[in-house]
């Protein structure tokens, strides 16, 4: 009998508080987004994946053939390649699930993403959480071993809510929250239009960590959950402020108001890893303009990127 077309979907994600922090167990505050990737099965041949990944415009990105036996007999290696990172997460699956290969014929699978594949929006834990999904697996263990890293993103595309993400010994805890603040339309999202290495802040961070980190995380829960119970838009903005200062202390880096926009009258706070992707803005007028002019013309309002 011929296998069904089956189709997974998966939303991308943006860490607004606890970047970094998060891996020692700080509550992050984390938004899906609408935007997100598909991972579409149908049957193949020949013992082999046909795959084909699609960026949102259509065009192919990435195309090859990977055989069952690459699959189950990989092994490490130092070349790190689109293929090579496929083969590590199909064969950390087939370790848990291994019914997906001596059962099959081979398949055809293609991904289709709707947010650019540059904009950092979770092109990696959305295809984490669609492959988990098709194989019945655990996300979260498919992520530590192929990945690894905290895992908010991999709540992100598994959640249609805004989310609270924190690791216990090691183990995510997740809450849906109410996070409906009447002033999302003050509240813009800045593509800045740069793939930065975060290798810098990561160093830093790591150096820098165990002075006062359970302060630094007291800290910054607090600003968490003052973000999310801010009932106006200056003290939402202030919650940001603080928090974007306190993460500038410990990674040693200089926020990207004071780098590239310290003339602008709002506040701006880096997301996810600092030096690149998107950066979240608050402002009592719309600053479209203002960003536009500065060379920055992917600009999302709220309620336009953010799943609610």
């Amino acid at each position: 009998m011929k296998m069904e077309t089956t189709t997974y979907y998966s939303n991308g994600k943006l860490l607004i508080t606890g970047e970094y922090l998060v891996l020692d167990g700080a509550n992050a505050f984390a938004l899906p987004t609408q935007l997100g990737q598909s991972l579409i099965i149908s049957e193949g041949q020949n013992q082999e994946v046909q795959w084909t990944s699609y960026d949102s415009d259509g065009s192919i990105w990435f195309e090859d053939r990977i055989s069952f036996f690459e699959i189950v007999n990989y092994a490490i290696t130092d070349i790190e390649t689109v293929k090579t990172t496929l083969i590590r997460i199909l064969y950390q699956a087939y370790l848990v699930n291994p019914t997906f290969i001596q059962q099959n014929k081979g398949y055809n699978i293609q991904t289709k993403l709707t947010f650019a594949r540059e904009w950092g929006l979770g092109t990696s834990s959305t295809l984490i959480n669609n492959i988990a999904q098709w194989l019945k697996i655990d996300a979260f263990e498919l992520l530590n071993t192929s990945f690894g890293g905290s895992g908010y993103d991999v709540a992100c595309a598994q959640y249609n809510s805004p989310i609270t993400y924190r690791l216990k010994n090691g183990k995510p805890i997740i809450q849906q929250i109410v996070f409906q603040p009447s002033f999302t339309n003050h509240i813009f999202f800045v593509y800045l239009n740069k793939k930065q290495s975060s290798k810098t802040a990561i160093t830093n961070y790591k150096i820098n960590k165990n002075k006062g980190l359970s302060t630094n995380i007291q800290n910054v829960n607090q600003l968490t959950e003052e973000v999310i119970q801010s009932s106006t838009i200056a003290q939402f903005s202030k919650a940001l402020v603080t928090h974007e200062s306190q993460m500038s202390l410990i990674l040693e880096t200089t926020t990207v108001k004071e780098l590239l926009f310290n003339d602008f009258n709002g506040s701006i706070k880096s997301l996810g890893a600092w030096g690149g992707d998107f950066i979240m803005v608050t402002s009592t007028e719309n600053p479209t303009a203002y960003f536009v002019e500065k060379g920055y013309t992917i600009i999302f309002e709220y309620d336009d990127l953010i799943l609610s």
